[in-house]
């Protein structure tokens, strides 16, 4: 038998899947601040995996940055309406993305 270590958040049915494949898995629960910890870095790896995805893989990997994040406004506390109200308003005061604008430099004057 070979044990390779994870340690990394999965998703709650993830011991099932495994055991359907004839593994042993081992978990332990956090505690809510490890967990909302993990939740943040579970973001960025979903968010490289995102980035990294083919067309074919693409809504797959949207659709578990949407489950993580899904599972931070849970976490922390934050509705999503309240979300959706500060998204609005940054929308109103910065824009969206819809101009697709890159920010190649910036010029300032000299103090």
């Amino acid at each position: 038998m070979t044990k390779t270590p994870y340690n990394k958040l999965i998703r709650d049915k993830i011991p099932e899947v495994l055991a359907r494949q004839d593994k042993a898995a081992e978990t332990s629960v956090l505690d809510v601040p490890e967990y909302k910890r993990r939740l943040l870095l579970k973001l960025v790896e979903e968010a490289q995996e995102l980035a990294h995805a083919g067309s074919e893989k693409f809504v797959d990997e949207l659709a578990d940055v949407k489950e993580v994040c899904r599972a931070i406004l849970i976490a922390f506390g934050i509705s999503e309406e309240d979300l959706e109200r500060v998204r609005i308003a940054k929308r109103a005061e910065r824009g969206g993305f819809d101009k697709r604008l890159l920010l190649t430099a910036v010029t300032e004057p000299d103090a």
